[in-house]
Protein backbone atom coordinates (compact mmCIF):
# COMPACT_ATOMS: atom_id res chain seq x y z
CA UNK A 1 0.00 0.00 0.00
CA UNK A 2 1.40 3.38 -0.97
CA UNK A 3 1.70 5.95 1.79
CA UNK A 4 -0.81 8.79 1.92
CA UNK A 5 -3.13 10.61 4.27
CA UNK A 6 -5.37 9.04 6.90
CA UNK A 7 -7.37 6.07 5.53
CA UNK A 8 -10.98 6.64 4.53
CA UNK A 9 -13.39 4.33 6.32
CA UNK A 10 -14.46 1.46 4.06
CA UNK A 11 -18.13 0.57 3.55
CA UNK A 12 -18.38 -3.21 4.10
CA UNK A 13 -21.64 -3.30 2.14
CA UNK A 14 -19.96 -1.98 -1.00
CA UNK A 15 -19.79 -4.76 -3.57
CA UNK A 16 -18.94 -2.74 -6.64
CA UNK A 17 -20.09 0.15 -8.76
CA UNK A 18 -21.89 -0.36 -12.04
CA UNK A 19 -20.46 1.97 -14.66
CA UNK A 20 -22.12 2.47 -18.01
CA UNK A 21 -19.31 3.02 -20.48
CA UNK A 22 -21.62 4.37 -23.17
CA UNK A 23 -20.50 7.78 -24.30
CA UNK A 24 -24.01 9.21 -24.01
CA UNK A 25 -24.71 12.89 -24.63
CA UNK A 26 -22.75 15.58 -22.89
CA UNK A 27 -24.49 18.62 -21.49
CA UNK A 28 -22.02 20.55 -23.64
CA UNK A 29 -23.19 19.45 -27.11
CA UNK A 30 -22.57 22.64 -29.06
CA UNK A 31 -19.57 24.89 -29.56
CA UNK A 32 -18.81 28.47 -30.32
CA UNK A 33 -18.86 29.69 -33.90
CA UNK A 34 -15.21 30.18 -34.78
CA UNK A 35 -12.74 29.62 -37.58
CA UNK A 36 -13.40 26.29 -39.30
CA UNK A 37 -9.73 25.32 -39.24
CA UNK A 38 -9.92 24.85 -35.48
CA UNK A 39 -12.08 21.80 -36.11
CA UNK A 40 -9.40 20.05 -38.16
CA UNK A 41 -8.47 17.77 -35.28
CA UNK A 42 -5.79 15.13 -35.18
CA UNK A 43 -7.35 11.68 -35.03
CA UNK A 44 -5.76 8.76 -33.20
CA UNK A 45 -7.53 5.40 -33.15
CA UNK A 46 -10.92 7.07 -33.37
CA UNK A 47 -10.21 9.78 -30.76
CA UNK A 48 -9.64 13.44 -31.67
CA UNK A 49 -6.95 15.77 -30.28
CA UNK A 50 -6.39 19.51 -30.63
CA UNK A 51 -3.12 20.99 -31.85
CA UNK A 52 -1.84 24.46 -30.97
CA UNK A 53 1.13 26.60 -31.92
CA UNK A 54 3.21 25.20 -29.06
CA UNK A 55 2.06 21.64 -28.50
CA UNK A 56 0.00 18.69 -29.56
CA UNK A 57 -2.03 18.44 -26.37
CA UNK A 58 -1.99 14.98 -24.82
CA UNK A 59 -5.68 14.62 -23.81
CA UNK A 60 -8.51 14.18 -26.35
CA UNK A 61 -11.22 16.75 -27.03
CA UNK A 62 -14.00 14.54 -28.40
CA UNK A 63 -17.51 14.01 -27.06
CA UNK A 64 -16.52 11.23 -24.66
CA UNK A 65 -13.84 13.34 -23.03
CA UNK A 66 -16.07 16.43 -22.95
CA UNK A 67 -18.50 14.35 -20.89
CA UNK A 68 -15.62 13.45 -18.57
CA UNK A 69 -14.74 17.14 -18.10
CA UNK A 70 -18.26 17.88 -16.89
CA UNK A 71 -18.21 14.90 -14.53
CA UNK A 72 -14.89 16.13 -13.12
CA UNK A 73 -16.43 19.53 -12.44
CA UNK A 74 -18.99 17.86 -10.21
CA UNK A 75 -16.56 16.12 -7.91
CA UNK A 76 -14.08 19.01 -7.90
CA UNK A 77 -16.88 21.28 -6.71
CA UNK A 78 -17.79 18.74 -4.03
CA UNK A 79 -14.12 18.65 -3.02
CA UNK A 80 -14.34 22.38 -2.26
CA UNK A 81 -17.46 21.90 -0.10
CA UNK A 82 -19.78 22.74 -3.00
CA UNK A 83 -17.90 25.93 -3.82
CA UNK A 84 -16.36 27.02 -7.10
CA UNK A 85 -13.17 28.36 -5.51
CA UNK A 86 -11.37 28.55 -2.17
CA UNK A 87 -9.21 31.65 -2.60
CA UNK A 88 -10.43 34.69 -0.59
CA UNK A 89 -11.27 36.79 -3.62
CA UNK A 90 -13.14 40.12 -3.30
CA UNK A 91 -16.92 39.79 -2.78
CA UNK A 92 -17.59 41.75 -5.98
CA UNK A 93 -14.90 40.91 -8.54
CA UNK A 94 -15.06 42.80 -11.81
CA UNK A 95 -12.88 40.60 -14.05
CA UNK A 96 -12.33 36.82 -13.80
CA UNK A 97 -10.15 34.62 -16.05
CA UNK A 98 -10.36 30.83 -16.48
CA UNK A 99 -7.27 29.38 -18.17
CA UNK A 100 -7.78 25.96 -19.81
CA UNK A 101 -11.54 26.35 -19.52
CA UNK A 102 -12.30 23.06 -21.33
CA UNK A 103 -16.07 22.78 -21.69
CA UNK A 104 -16.42 26.15 -19.95
CA UNK A 105 -18.60 24.73 -17.20
CA UNK A 106 -16.66 26.42 -14.35
CA UNK A 107 -16.64 29.77 -16.18
CA UNK A 108 -20.39 29.50 -16.80
CA UNK A 109 -21.07 28.83 -13.13
CA UNK A 110 -18.85 31.76 -12.11
CA UNK A 111 -20.59 34.08 -14.56
CA UNK A 112 -23.93 33.07 -13.05
CA UNK A 113 -22.56 33.53 -9.52
CA UNK A 114 -21.14 37.01 -10.27
CA UNK A 115 -23.48 38.57 -12.87
CA UNK A 116 -21.78 41.97 -12.54
CA UNK A 117 -18.33 40.50 -13.32
CA UNK A 118 -16.88 40.02 -16.80
CA UNK A 119 -15.71 36.40 -17.05
CA UNK A 120 -13.31 35.15 -19.75
CA UNK A 121 -12.46 31.52 -20.47
CA UNK A 122 -9.57 30.47 -22.73
CA UNK A 123 -8.60 27.12 -24.23
CA UNK A 124 -6.86 25.72 -27.28
CA UNK A 125 -9.96 23.64 -28.15
CA UNK A 126 -13.35 25.03 -29.23
CA UNK A 127 -15.34 22.73 -26.93
CA UNK A 128 -17.39 25.45 -25.23
CA UNK A 129 -21.15 25.99 -25.75
CA UNK A 130 -22.60 28.78 -27.88
CA UNK A 131 -25.22 29.61 -25.24
CA UNK A 132 -23.57 31.45 -22.37
CA UNK A 133 -24.39 34.07 -19.76
CA UNK A 134 -24.15 37.60 -21.23
CA UNK A 135 -21.15 38.42 -19.02
CA UNK A 136 -19.06 35.47 -20.29
CA UNK A 137 -16.68 35.37 -23.26
CA UNK A 138 -14.75 32.36 -24.57
CA UNK A 139 -11.49 32.81 -26.46
CA UNK A 140 -9.43 30.25 -28.35
CA UNK A 141 -5.96 31.01 -27.03
CA UNK A 142 -2.73 29.17 -26.27
CA UNK A 143 -1.68 29.81 -22.66
CA UNK A 144 1.96 29.14 -23.54
CA UNK A 145 2.04 32.16 -25.84
CA UNK A 146 1.83 35.81 -24.81
CA UNK A 147 -1.56 36.37 -23.18
CA UNK A 148 -3.78 38.94 -24.96
CA UNK A 149 -4.73 40.72 -21.74
CA UNK A 150 -3.51 43.99 -20.21
CA UNK A 151 -1.44 44.26 -17.07
CA UNK A 152 -3.16 44.47 -13.68
CA UNK A 153 -6.56 43.50 -15.10
CA UNK A 154 -8.11 40.48 -13.36
CA UNK A 155 -9.33 40.08 -9.78
CA UNK A 156 -9.11 36.28 -10.00
CA UNK A 157 -7.36 33.83 -12.33
CA UNK A 158 -8.47 30.20 -12.15
CA UNK A 159 -6.33 27.27 -13.39
CA UNK A 160 -6.90 23.53 -13.17
CA UNK A 161 -5.82 20.35 -14.93
CA UNK A 162 -2.99 21.79 -17.04
CA UNK A 163 -0.48 19.12 -15.98
CA UNK A 164 1.43 17.73 -18.94
CA UNK A 165 0.55 20.77 -21.06
CA UNK A 166 3.01 23.50 -20.07
CA UNK A 167 6.66 23.70 -21.11
CA UNK A 168 7.71 26.50 -18.72
CA UNK A 169 5.66 26.92 -15.57
CA UNK A 170 7.77 29.89 -14.39
CA UNK A 171 6.93 31.70 -17.64
CA UNK A 172 3.27 30.72 -17.26
CA UNK A 173 3.16 32.04 -13.70
CA UNK A 174 4.82 35.28 -14.73
CA UNK A 175 1.87 35.91 -17.05
CA UNK A 176 -0.59 35.08 -14.26
CA UNK A 177 1.22 37.62 -12.06
CA UNK A 178 1.30 40.28 -14.79
CA UNK A 179 -2.39 40.04 -15.59
CA UNK A 180 -3.66 40.09 -12.00
CA UNK A 181 -4.55 43.32 -10.27
CA UNK A 182 -2.50 44.15 -7.16
CA UNK A 183 -4.30 42.28 -4.40
CA UNK A 184 -5.83 39.82 -6.90
CA UNK A 185 -5.67 36.05 -6.43
CA UNK A 186 -4.84 33.04 -8.56
CA UNK A 187 -5.91 29.48 -7.76
CA UNK A 188 -4.61 26.27 -9.33
CA UNK A 189 -5.78 22.67 -8.85
CA UNK A 190 -3.76 19.76 -10.23
CA UNK A 191 -3.84 16.00 -9.60
CA UNK A 192 -1.17 13.66 -8.41
CA UNK A 193 -1.55 11.09 -11.18
CA UNK A 194 -0.19 8.20 -9.08
CA UNK A 195 -3.21 6.49 -7.54
CA UNK A 196 -2.88 4.26 -4.47
CA UNK A 197 -4.73 1.52 -2.58
CA UNK A 198 -5.75 1.97 1.05
CA UNK A 199 -6.22 -1.77 1.46
CA UNK A 200 -2.91 -3.17 2.81
CA UNK A 201 -3.66 -6.49 1.08
CA UNK A 202 -4.13 -4.89 -2.34
CA UNK A 203 -1.44 -4.24 -4.94
CA UNK A 204 -1.05 -0.81 -6.48
CA UNK A 205 1.57 -1.96 -8.99
CA UNK A 206 -0.52 -0.98 -12.02
CA UNK A 207 -1.08 2.48 -10.51
CA UNK A 208 2.67 2.96 -10.08
CA UNK A 209 3.32 1.72 -13.62
CA UNK A 210 0.71 4.09 -15.04
CA UNK A 211 2.14 7.13 -13.25
CA UNK A 212 5.74 6.43 -14.15
CA UNK A 213 4.86 5.98 -17.82
CA UNK A 214 3.25 9.43 -17.79
CA UNK A 215 6.28 10.87 -16.00
CA UNK A 216 8.51 9.37 -18.69
CA UNK A 217 6.32 10.68 -21.53
CA UNK A 218 6.15 14.16 -20.01
CA UNK A 219 9.89 14.30 -19.52
CA UNK A 220 10.40 13.27 -23.13
CA UNK A 221 8.44 16.25 -24.46
CA UNK A 222 9.46 18.64 -21.65
CA UNK A 223 5.93 18.95 -20.25
CA UNK A 224 5.99 17.42 -16.81
CA UNK A 225 3.20 15.48 -15.13
CA UNK A 226 4.95 15.73 -11.74
CA UNK A 227 2.87 17.79 -9.34
CA UNK A 228 3.34 18.26 -5.60
CA UNK A 229 3.21 20.93 -2.89
CA UNK A 230 6.85 21.98 -3.19
CA UNK A 231 6.69 22.38 -6.97
CA UNK A 232 3.44 24.36 -7.08
CA UNK A 233 4.26 26.70 -4.20
CA UNK A 234 7.72 27.19 -5.71
CA UNK A 235 6.22 28.40 -8.99
CA UNK A 236 4.01 30.87 -7.14
CA UNK A 237 6.77 32.12 -4.87
CA UNK A 238 9.14 32.56 -7.78
CA UNK A 239 6.61 34.69 -9.64
CA UNK A 240 6.27 37.05 -6.68
CA UNK A 241 3.03 35.93 -5.04
CA UNK A 242 2.48 36.17 -1.30
CA UNK A 243 0.06 34.63 1.21
CA UNK A 244 0.49 31.34 -0.66
CA UNK A 245 -1.72 28.54 0.63
CA UNK A 246 -1.49 24.85 -0.26
CA UNK A 247 -4.15 22.22 0.46
CA UNK A 248 -3.98 18.50 -0.32
CA UNK A 249 -7.28 16.65 -0.73
CA UNK A 250 -7.56 12.87 -0.52
CA UNK A 251 -10.10 11.81 -3.17
CA UNK A 252 -11.70 8.33 -3.17
CA UNK A 253 -12.20 6.57 -6.49
CA UNK A 254 -15.31 4.41 -6.40
CA UNK A 255 -18.26 4.04 -4.06
CA UNK A 256 -16.29 2.17 -1.40
CA UNK A 257 -16.22 4.86 1.37
CA UNK A 258 -18.73 4.55 4.22
CA UNK A 259 -19.23 8.32 4.45
CA UNK A 260 -22.16 9.30 2.19
CA UNK A 261 -20.51 12.42 0.80
CA UNK A 262 -17.26 10.63 0.02
CA UNK A 263 -19.23 7.76 -1.50
CA UNK A 264 -21.02 10.19 -3.85
CA UNK A 265 -17.73 11.88 -4.74
CA UNK A 266 -16.09 8.51 -5.36
CA UNK A 267 -18.90 7.51 -7.71
CA UNK A 268 -18.24 10.62 -9.80
CA UNK A 269 -14.47 10.06 -9.84
CA UNK A 270 -14.91 6.45 -10.90
CA UNK A 271 -17.13 7.51 -13.78
CA UNK A 272 -14.59 10.20 -14.71
CA UNK A 273 -11.80 7.61 -14.77
CA UNK A 274 -13.91 5.21 -16.79
CA UNK A 275 -14.60 7.87 -19.43
CA UNK A 276 -11.00 9.09 -19.49
CA UNK A 277 -8.52 6.22 -19.15
CA UNK A 278 -8.27 5.12 -22.78
CA UNK A 279 -8.13 8.70 -24.07
CA UNK A 280 -5.47 9.59 -21.53
CA UNK A 281 -3.18 6.73 -22.54
CA UNK A 282 -3.34 6.82 -26.33
CA UNK A 283 -1.10 9.80 -27.00
CA UNK A 284 1.45 9.84 -24.13
CA UNK A 285 1.97 6.08 -23.91
CA UNK A 286 1.07 5.06 -27.46
CA UNK A 287 2.54 7.89 -29.53
CA UNK A 288 5.28 9.37 -27.35
CA UNK A 289 6.54 6.14 -25.76
CA UNK A 290 5.80 3.97 -28.80
CA UNK A 291 3.51 1.34 -27.31
CA UNK A 292 1.28 -0.58 -29.69
CA UNK A 293 -2.48 -0.10 -29.54
CA UNK A 294 -2.86 -3.62 -28.13
CA UNK A 295 -0.33 -2.87 -25.36
CA UNK A 296 -2.09 0.38 -24.47
CA UNK A 297 -5.48 -1.35 -24.40
CA UNK A 298 -4.14 -4.05 -22.09
CA UNK A 299 -2.74 -1.44 -19.69
CA UNK A 300 -6.02 0.49 -19.72
CA UNK A 301 -7.94 -2.73 -19.03
CA UNK A 302 -5.74 -3.42 -16.00
CA UNK A 303 -6.22 0.13 -14.74
CA UNK A 304 -9.97 -0.05 -15.21
CA UNK A 305 -10.14 -3.39 -13.39
CA UNK A 306 -8.19 -1.96 -10.44
CA UNK A 307 -10.31 1.20 -10.28
CA UNK A 308 -13.58 -0.78 -10.35
CA UNK A 309 -12.54 -3.16 -7.55
CA UNK A 310 -13.93 -1.64 -4.31
CA UNK A 311 -11.67 -3.87 -2.22
CA UNK A 312 -8.66 -1.90 -3.47
CA UNK A 313 -10.05 1.25 -1.81
CA UNK A 314 -8.44 3.32 -4.56
CA UNK A 315 -7.79 7.01 -4.01
CA UNK A 316 -5.50 9.84 -5.08
CA UNK A 317 -4.37 13.31 -4.03
CA UNK A 318 -5.45 16.64 -5.46
CA UNK A 319 -3.23 19.67 -4.87
CA UNK A 320 -4.66 23.17 -4.63
CA UNK A 321 -2.54 26.30 -4.36
CA UNK A 322 -3.68 29.90 -4.27
CA UNK A 323 -1.83 33.16 -3.67
CA UNK A 324 -2.16 36.92 -3.79
CA UNK A 325 -0.37 39.48 -5.90
CA UNK A 326 1.15 42.11 -3.55
CA UNK A 327 -0.63 45.42 -3.26
CA UNK A 328 2.59 47.36 -3.71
Amino acid sequence: MASGQEPIEFDPECVGTAIDNDEGESVRDSTTSITASLYEYRELHGRTYQSSKTTEYWAPNDQKHISAFDVAHQWLTMMLSDKLYAAPIPPNPSHILDIGTGTGIWAIDMADTFPSALVTGTDISPTQPSWTPPNLTFLIDDAQLEWPFPDNHFDFIHIRYLHGGITSWPQFYSQVFRCLKPGGYFQQIEPNIELRCDNPAASDQVYQQWAHLFYEAGDKINRSFRINEEIMTGWARGAGFEDITHTKFKIPIGAWPKDKRLKAMGTFTELYMDLSLDGFALFPIGQILGWTLEEVQALVANMRKAVHDPNNRSNSDMHMVYGRKPLA
